[in-house]
């Protein structure tokens, strides 16, 4: 994978090194260490360079990022891959229910980063897997892949920054759907209680207010139909399973949950699905905004039955 971002420089400051104007556009210590690898990454106008040239007004920089090598261990899978978006930089997905994001022991073939590999290897590009916000095995919705190491480093840290800012951040912003049994009330609020490991299991989470870190999720009713509500709900914080574990805590667990409600009468996975994704670009800066429509196995608990 080559990948070539150009910079013009306008009125830098006084004795700005390309090091430092580079980590002002989110670039991290470590790409920066990978770039000294290469010699031939750094130029300003037309020249190689090392990363503490001195900026002068006027001065372009040219950085290439090389990456020759791929995830190796995954390994590559033909599967379905609904892609919402693709540029140089990043791709959005709609996964679906059921798959994994990672490969691991007991998903070693079946996950999205399988799909990816075989969508790379068709395309005779080297793929490092680098999945900016994870979706539990049996969340269906949107995610966002990284292609290369800078574009993973900046949007890593749009991530953190929501996460350390709350809504102020300029960060990554995801709108989930949730479907709950019987009517919610209050009809919108915010649940802000720390989750922290459950003792007895090594995946379970739970509400600790002595030891949980914070975790804060903002809700409100879309819509009620045959017992049960809609939810939609907007993550300040990304804890693991934080609408499961907010949602249990509030009183309405997700239906078809098997670690925190398997109650599976209508949905055999838990109702919930990643539908609005927003952040800002990592390379260009510009707002991007994506939705993916609910899966058929939610709307069919919402939709109409015949008595």
């Amino acid at each position: 994978m080559k990948r070539t971002l150009t910079y013009k420089i306008t009125n830098p400051m006084p004795g700005q090194k390309v090091s430092g104007f580079l980590k002002t556009k989110g670039f991290s210590t470590q790409n920066l260490i990978n770039l000294k690898k290469d010699p031939e990454s750094v130029q300003v106008n037309g020249n190689f360079v090392y990363q503490n040239y001195i900026l002068q007004d006027g001065d372009e920089i040219k950085i290439t990022i090389w990456e020759t090598e791929g995830s190796e261990q995954i390994l590559p899978v033909e599967l379905p891959l609904d892609i919402v978006y693709e540029d140089e930089d990043l791709l959005v997905i709609n996964k679906a229910a059921g798959m994994p994001i990672h490969p691991s022991l007991h998903n070693y073939d079946n996950s999205l980063g399988n799909a990816l590999a075989w969508y790379f290897k068709q395309k005779n590009t080297p793929f490092v897997f680098r999945c900016i916000n994870r979706l539990d095995r049996d969340t269906s919705g949107l995610t966002i892949v990284a292609k290369h190491m800078v574009s993973g480093a900046i949007l890593g840290q749009q991530v953190a920054a929501k996460s350390l800012q709350g809504e102020q951040a300029e960060g990554i912003s995801r709108e989930y759907y949730a479907i709950v049994k019987g009517k919610v009330t209050p009809s919108a609020g915010v649940i802000d209680a720390p989750i922290g490991r459950k003792e007895s299991s090594c995946l379970e989470r739970m509400i600790d207010f002595e030891h949980g870190d914070r975790a804060v999720t903002h809700y409100r009713v879309v819509a009620e139909a045959n017992g049960h509500s809609l939810l939609a709900l907007v993550l300040e914080t990304g804890r693991t399973h934080q609408i499961r574990v907010h949602l249990k805590y509030l009183g309405y667990p997700l239906i078809g949950d098997y670690l925190y409600n398997p109650d599976k009468e209508l949905i055999d996975r838990q109702a919930l699905h990643a539908h609005k994704i927003s952040f800002m670009h990592p390379i260009t800066g510009k707002r991007m905004e994506f939705t993916a429509p609910m899966p058929e196995d939610m709307q069919h608990v919402l939709a109409p039955h015949e008595i």
